[in-house]
């Protein structure tokens, strides 16, 4: 019971992630929705995600007797996905599961030649051919946690001292796009992230170190397209001359 509720609080997540802008908490009929509906374990999934600050509700509808939430995902619910779906723990789960069933097999070998000695020879080959494969498929294991590894944020050390909330930027921004979202971050939503960390940040100085890693290539700002008078928070936009930035993406 306790994988099935995950399994749906991750499948809801991953939809509110992938998805820009608000969206039902529950299905209703042809109206799509995060939750399929609102009893039994869907019901459960849908109320952790909100008492866990993974879902947050932003308006509210009544129709009739039914109260409709309208939600969007946390900076916390785009940490709890990706630390539960992440392919970096899929990958150290199967190279686990191949290091014990490596280590396991000469206790394996001997019982088996203890009942059918007459085989011996030939299990013994069968079994140098299945470890030759299990290292070769843990080698790669391996290089493919490099390379996930390679490809997390990181920023130099001078980078890093004067500008100590940039990796925590970089990282949600690894997390949000690990997590399938299909859309480039809005600056308030990393602000809001970034300062859960650091709480003394200002939006000025959110603004020149945005400015910082954009020119040394670890972010790309990108502009608000839409008339100015629309932006939803106008007071994180960064103006840089003619542009107007409002979004952010590795």
């Amino acid at each position: 019971m306790a994988d099935k509720l995950e399994d749906i609080l991750i499948a809801g997540l991953t939809q509110a992630l992938a998805e820009p802008g608000e969206q039902r908490l529950y299905r209703s009929g042809k109206l799509a929705g995060l939750f399929a509906g609102r009893t039994g374990v869907n019901a459960e999934a849908a109320a952790q995600a909100l008492r866990d600050g993974l879902l947050e509700i932003v308006r509210t509808e009544t129709k009739g007797k039914t109260n409709i939430e309208w939600v969007k995902p946390t900076p916390r619910g785009v940490a709890y996905l990706h630390d539960n779906s992440s392919p970096i723990r899929v990958l150290q789960e199967l190279q686990g599961l191949l290091q014990a069933n490596r280590e396991g097999m000469p206790a394996w070998l001997a019982q088996v030649q203890d009942y059918l000695k007459e085989l011996g020879a030939r299990l013994g080959e069968e079994t140098q051919r299945w470890t030759q494969r299990l290292d070769a498929l843990s080698q790669r294991v391996e290089e493919a946690l490099r390379r996930v590894n390679a490809s997390m944020p990181h920023l130099s050390d001078g980078m890093a001292t004067s500008l100590p909330w940039g990796l925590d930027a970089l990282t949600y921004l690894f997390r949000r796009q690990a997590g399938g979202a299909t859309t480039e971050c809005p600056l308030p939503e990393l602000f809001k992230a970034v300062s859960q960390q650091h709480a003394n940040l200002t939006v000025k100085d959110f603004h020149d170190g945005l400015r910082r890693l954009h020119d040394r290539g670890a972010v790309r700002l990108l502009p608000f397209t839409q008339p100015a008078n629309e932006l939803p928070e106008p007071e994180f936009a960064l103006v840089d001359g003619a542009s107007v930035y409002y979004y952010v993406a590795r």
